[in-house]
C-alpha cells in the first residue's frame, strides 16, 4: 500500500468520483509521494485524483478548497514530497443544473404529451455557463417531475433569454421523437413579431447560411460554411425609424432572425449583440428605441401536428407588456405628426 492509500484509508477516501451529496461533506486527505516531487500542486493532484479534471482541481485551489500542511494552497506552488494535503471537493454548478425549482410558468396548454409555455423575456431556457440554475428547465422539472426521464426535460427548441413567446415541451420520449422529426422536416410553423430598425419597403426572405462568428464565438454570423437558414418576413406596420415585421422561420438556427435581419441592414430594436443605435431619426424616437432593454422579438404563433392525435394544433400569445407599450408610444408619435 503506497503512502496515498495508507493516508486515505483512515479518512475514508476511495478512488471513485464522489456524488454531489457526498462531495459536499467529504474531505480528501492525502500525502504527496516522493515521485511527485518538483511538480506543481495541480499537476500532482491531477495524478493522485484522476477522477477530476485538472481545470476542476485548479478551480478548487483558487477557491481555497485545498490546503498544504494546513495552509491555503496557491495555484503555482510546487510540492516536494511528504506534504499533507486536504481537499474539500466542491460540486460543479452543472451537477445541480437539473434540480427542480419552484419558478412560475405561464402554461397556455398541457396534455399527456405536450406543454406549451409562454416564456417571459429574461428567462433562460436551458442551463449553461453563467446560468446553471433559475432556468425554464428547472421550472419544468418542478411542474412535471416526470420530465426528468425525458432528454433535456422535453425541450426540443429554444428561445433566446430575452426573446419572449411560445415554446413547446414534450412530456414523453415518443412525443419528443415526433417533434424533433417535425422540426427536421420544417413542418413546425413558428411566427415571430419583430420590431426592426429602418424602413422595410416590402415583404421578402433571407436565405443565408449561419455559423459561429469567426472571432467572437458567442455570436453567430452569415457564413458560407454555416448551416442552411431561411427566414421569411412580412411588413405589418411602419413607424418613424422602424418597422414591425412578421417573421416566419423555415429553419431554426441560433439567433436566426436577429442575424438575418442584421444582414439586410435592419437589426432588431434593442438587440445588444447585433443591433446598434438607430440612425437618421427624430431624437424623441431615437431615445424611445434606445431605452428598450432587449431585442424586440416575440414568438407569437406556434403550429404543429400533435404527436398522438395527428391533428394540427395552433397557439398564439399576445405581445408582452413591454413591446405593447413601445408600439403604442410609436403609434402616438406617428399620429401626432400625421
Amino acid at each position: 500500500m503506497n503512502s496515498v492509500e495508507n493516508e486515505n484509508k483512515s479518512v475514508g477516501y476511495y478512488n471513485a468520483k464522489l456524488t454531489l451529496a457526498e462531495s459536499a461533506e467529504t474531505i480528501i486527505a492525502l500525502t504527496i509521494p516522493q515521485d511527485c516531487a518538483g511538480l506543481r500542486l495541480d499537476q500532482a493532484l491531477a495524478q493522485l485524483l484522476p477522477d477530476w479534471s485538472r481545470s476542476r482541481l485548479q478551480a478548487w485551489i483558487l477557491g481555497k478548497q485545498v490546503s498544504v500542511d494546513g495552509v491555503e494552497a496557491s495555484p503555482k506552488q510546487k510540492v516536494w514530497g511528504s506534504e499533507r494535503i486536504q481537499v474539500k471537493p466542491q460540486p460543479h454548478p452543472a451537477e445541480s443544473a437539473h434540480a427542480a425549482e419552484a419558478i412560475p410558468l405561464d402554461i397556455i396548454y398541457e396534455d399527456h404529451a405536450l406543454i406549451v409555455v409562454n416564456k417571459p423575456a429574461g428567462l433562460v431556457v436551458h442551463p449553461g455557463s453563467g446560468n446553471w440554475q433559475g432556468t425554464m428547465l428547472n421550472a419544468l422539472l418542478h411542474h412535471a417531475p416526470q420530465l426528468d426521464g425525458v432528454p433535456r426535460a422535453g425541450i426540443v427548441h429554444r428561445l433566446d433569454k430575452d426573446t419572449s413567446g411560445l415554446l413547446v415541451v414534450t412530456k414523453t420520449l415518443e412525443a419528443q421523437t415526433s417533434l424533433v422529426r417535425q422540426l427536421q422536416k420544417h413542418t413546425v410553423k413558428r411566427d415571430y413579431l419583430a420590431l426592426v430598425q429602418g424602413h422595410v419597403f416590402h415583404d421578402g426572405s433571407v436565405d443565408a447560411p449561419l455559423g459561429r462568428h469567426p472571432i467572437l464565438r458567442t455570436k453567430m454570423a452569415v457564413s458560407s460554411s454555416g448551416k442552411e437558414a431561411r427566414t421569411h418576413y412580412r411588413v405589418l406596420e411602419h413607424f418613424d425609424g422602424c418597422t414591425l415585421l412578421l417573421c416566419s422561420l423555415e429553419t431554426g438556427r441560433t439567433h436566426q432572425i436577429r442575424v438575418h435581419m442584421h444582414s439586410i441592414g435592419h437589426p432588431l430594436v434593442g438587440d445588444p449583440v447585433y443591433g446598434g443605435k438607430p440612425k437618421k431619426i427624430a431624437q424623441e424616437i431615437g431615445q424611445l428605441l434606445n431605452r428598450f432593454p432587449r431585442q424586440a422579438l416575440h414568438a407569437q404563433k406556434l403550429e404543429l401536428t400533435h404527436p398522438q392525435s395527428g391533428k394540427t394544433m395552433t397557439w398564439e400569445a399576445a405581445l408582452p407588456e413591454d413591446m405593447e407599450k413601445l408600439l403604442q408610444a410609436l403609434r402616438q408619435h406617428r399620429g401626432s405628426n400625421s
